[in-house]
């Protein structure tokens, strides 16, 4: 049996997130970096909030650095947000292949987020929310962003596939 981390005031629980997951938005300033250079700075992000999952942020494509972002092709199924496509990142001769993700037509409860862009954090040299740094979700298929007020356990990491 999953037991929930306890919680303190002005902490979340992933467990009391919903099934389907809930969209909400983000007014905190949510940056990016790699390679000395700032992919993202924005206060107009979303957030996906789903049980066991620390909460995955889209960014719109107005506050990216486009610049460096490649189609790569290829794509997956989200059985709450439809299809989605890949990015790559490319600054100089660093490639993140496959490092970003986004919905050109998402499902009607998500259509906030079509075309925003959300990133898994562990190749980046930094992510914040809030100035908070981001700790990427355990694994290599999910891609939630933890910050010090989300509390787990979280899926993703070995044994939990299943949950």
């Amino acid at each position: 049996m999953i037991r929930p981390d306890p919680i303190g005031p002005g902490e979340e629980s992933v467990w009391r997130y919903p099934r389907p997951p809930a969209l909400e938005p983000v007014s905190e300033r949510i940056t990016i970096v790699f390679a000395g250079v700032t992919l993202a700075d924005t206060t107009s992000a979303w957030r996906v909030l789903e049980t066991s999952h620390p909460p995955t942020y889209y960014l719109p494509p107005s506050d990216l650095a486009t610049d460096y972002l490649e189609s790569a092709g290829g794509g997956s199924i989200c059985e709450w947000k439809g299809a989605a496509r890949y990015w790559t990142v490319r600054v100089g001769d660093l490639v993140l292949d496959r490092v970003g993700w986004s919905y050109p037509k998402p499902t009607e409860r998500f259509l906030p987020i079509r075309d925003h862009v959300a990133f898994y954090a562990g190749p980046m040299d930094e992510c914040r929310v809030g100035g908070r740094l981001v700790t990427p979700q355990p694994g290599g298929f999910y891609g939630g962003w933890i910050t010090p007020e989300i509390k787990g356990p979280f899926k993703g990491g070995p044994g939990t596939m299943g949950w």
